[in-house]
């Protein structure tokens, strides 16, 4: 597992921007396949996205060859509610660049057959080939997309039922009511994300240091869904200072002289 420490979230999420960004282009001057590219929702990724959309037009990278899949969607919200993720994903970064719209997919929570459409989800992935980088954040709790803890490490994309805690955290989407949060969310699973070439988490803010902590020096385990990234061989975890505070100080500085060395500083 791979640790980028910035001072900022902002600082980051450009970084994080960019490594996507010369992940696409790489793979662009290699072979005329498609990007595939995982993305998440949420407040934080916003700033990733900013990025990505100030790079597009800047001209420093085309969307065209790029195929996404989302984490997860709610179920039984409408596409056009304000807070689906449909809409936020339109609002905050398709509308914005040049991505086909055939190349987007998002789980569609108001499916008639909600385990066909994850099954279907699934296949449609290995159809594009496999993801090649998969975009995410974490829990308070340390969970991963909607993989609560306790969700299996093996698990793919299935329909979940979402906890209290879920609930009261997305309540500010919700006018601070938590009786307004759909209860469950199709997500995919911790190992759909992990058979991802690359994962890139993102985890900003003093809210986050505990399950950060866990996550990166605590065991594997399905407590801490996120966890499970120590097993991949192309995980980063891009932290912001309050993110990294719960970190034993010597972790905190191995990371920091592995990503000077490797820099060239």
């Amino acid at each position: 597992m791979k640790v980028i420490i910035r001072d900022t979230k902002k600082e980051g999420s450009v970084w994080a921007a960019r490594h996507i960004v010369e992940a696409i282009k790489w793979k662009a001057s290699q072979t005329d396949r498609p990007f595939v590219l995982g993305l998440p929702t949420g407040s934080t990724p916003l700033d990733v996205y900013a990025e990505l959309i100030k790079m597009y037009k800047a001209g420093e990278v085309s969307f065209k060859n790029v195929i996404t899949f989302n984490m997860d969607e709610y179920v039984g919200l409408p596409e056009s509610h304000p807070e689906s993720y449909h809409s936020f994903m339109y609002k905050n970064l398709f509308d914005h660049i040049d991505i086909p719209k055939e190349n987007i997919h998002i789980l569609n929570g108001n499916a008639p057959d909600l385990d066909k459409e994850c099954e279907e989800y699934e296949l449609a992935i290995l159809d594009a080939g496999g993801i090649d980088l998969f975009l995410g954040g974490v829990g308070e709790d340390g969970h991963l997309a909607f993989n609560e803890p306790f969700s299996s490490l093996n698990s793919r994309t299935r329909v979940m039922t979402l906890t209290q805690d879920t609930l009261e955290v997305n309540a500010r989407f919700f006018d601070n009511d938590p009786d307004k949060v759909p209860k469950q969310a199709m997500s995919v699973g911790i190992s759909t994300v992990c058979s991802a070439d690359e994962v890139l988490i993102l985890a900003f803010g003093s809210k986050k240091a505990r399950a950060v902590k866990a996550a990166i020096e605590g065991p594997v385990s399905h407590y801490v869904t996120l966890s499970a990234l120590q097993l991949h061989e192309n995980g980063i975890v891009v932290l912001d200072e309050p993110a990294a505070g719960e970190l034993k100080v010597n972790s905190y500085r191995y990371f920091k002289a592995v990503e000077a060395a490797e820099s060239g500083k």
